[in-house]
């Protein structure tokens, strides 16, 4: 069995800590409270496996508008110029507006699939994020979340690509037994806020989990700085 794919992230400094990346074909959820700029740290992985890798992408927006997102995009320096071919934004609004019929019966989870799973017919994407998990559900009135997240987690691996789930949650609530997610997906990378010295704050990164991988657990500061992402080992409290 030869080495295993692995997708960088494009962060610097970090995709060590992570034997090199994050293994194709892995569920990562990218996990954090408000203002860790979760939604930004996922699309810029995305936006440069599109622009360096040559990878082809999707960015499921469930909260945001695509012209929003585009525009925090671009002012945090990622140009959709320069992926446009590669790395395609959908929003809410854009997918409801190209579903033309929806069977009788069906629910929103099952015509979003359906959704997914003609876009990968059409593109055969590599990467996609949805963000966020939270709306999802939300959307899809799940009745009962175990067994549904489980069956979607299941669904999710049959698409052949790597995906990124946007989940609003404490890293800190993760293995609770109300957020399965943390036990169904492949990887977690948390992101936090650290006040230190009681008048700065900080925000940390961390790879809880990463099934396949020896990863480096510890906290690292993440950093962003004229259009790159980058961490440094995290001082102490």
């Amino acid at each position: 069995m030869g080495p295993i794919g692995r997708l960088k992230t494009y962060i610097e400094g970090y995709d060590h800590t992570l034997e090199g990346g994050i293994p194709k074909g892995h569920i990562v959820l990218m996990a954090g409270t408000p203002g860790t700029m979760k939604s930004s740290l996922t699309y810029y992985i995305l936006y440069n496996q599109a622009r360096m890798a040559g990878a082809t992408c999707v960015y499921v927006t469930l909260e945001q508008s695509r012209n929003s997102l585009l525009k925090q995009m671009e002012r945090m320096g990622m140009h959709t110029e320069e992926v446009k071919h590669s790395l395609h934004v959908l929003d809410l609004g854009l997918i409801r507006k190209n579903l033309k019929h929806v069977a009788d019966g069906n629910s929103w989870l099952q015509v979003f699939k359906g959704y997914l799973t003609s876009l990968k017919n059409d593109m055969n994407f590599d990467i996609i994020a949805i963000d966020s998990l939270g709306v999802l559900e939300t959307l899809s009135e799940m009745s009962n979340r175990r067994t549904d997240l489980f069956y979607f987690f299941e669904w999710l691996r049959d698409l052949n690509a790597t995906v990124f789930l946007v989940s609003e949650v404490s890293p800190d609530r993760l293995f609770e037994g109300t957020y399965d997610e943390g036990y169904l997906a492949d990887g977690i990378i948390t992101l936090k806020m650290q006040v230190v010295r009681e008048v700065e704050i900080q925000r940390r990164i961390r790879c809880v989990k990463m099934r396949e991988t020896n990863q480096d657990p510890s906290y690292f500061s993440l950093l962003y700085n004229r259009g790159r992402f980058q961490v440094t080992r995290a001082i102490s409290e």
